[in-house]
């Protein structure tokens, strides 16, 4: 994992994770967070050392702290480092596993037909680019 304090890597062709990704911007006044693409050849290196597929982006990972996050507890973990009343949604940690990862597959595999997908993977407008890493886009 990089050195470079808390991170998210989104699916940039994901509708939802695109949206994910802007709300966190819009809500992370502090800018603490830095992002990735997944489909980047940073995101495709954090994916491979984790074992993650590099082609299929089931889960957001979110680091934290030094501790990467993945599937609904990277959700948590997101919403529990914002400010204001959005770390009460990080409450979702605490749903069992055999509740919340059925949950958040269903989600995950079914985001495309849900939400859509962009033809491209999301290229940052120049404001946002100082948020990305280094081959993060």
């Amino acid at each position: 994992m990089p050195d470079s304090g808390d991170l998210i890597v989104f699916d940039g062709e994901c509708v939802l994770c695109s949206g994910f990704f802007r709300f966190m911007v819009a809500q992370d006044t502090a800018q603490r967070f830095r992002f990735a693409t997944a489909q980047s050849p940073l995101g495709q290196r954090l994916y491979a050392e984790l074992g993650l597929p590099t082609d299929k982006f089931e889960t957001n990972l979110v680091v934290v702290d030094g501790v990467t996050h993945q599937r609904l507890d990277a959700f948590a973990a997101a919403m529990r480092a914002l400010p204001g009343g959005w770390p009460v949604l990080s409450l979702c940690r605490f749903l069992p596993g055999p509740v919340k990862d059925p949950l958040y597959y269903a989600i995950a595999r079914n985001r495309y037909k849900i939400f859509g997908r962009t033809e491209a993977c999301l290229i940052p407008e120049t404001s946002l680019r100082s948020r990305f890493l280094p081959e993060g886009f």
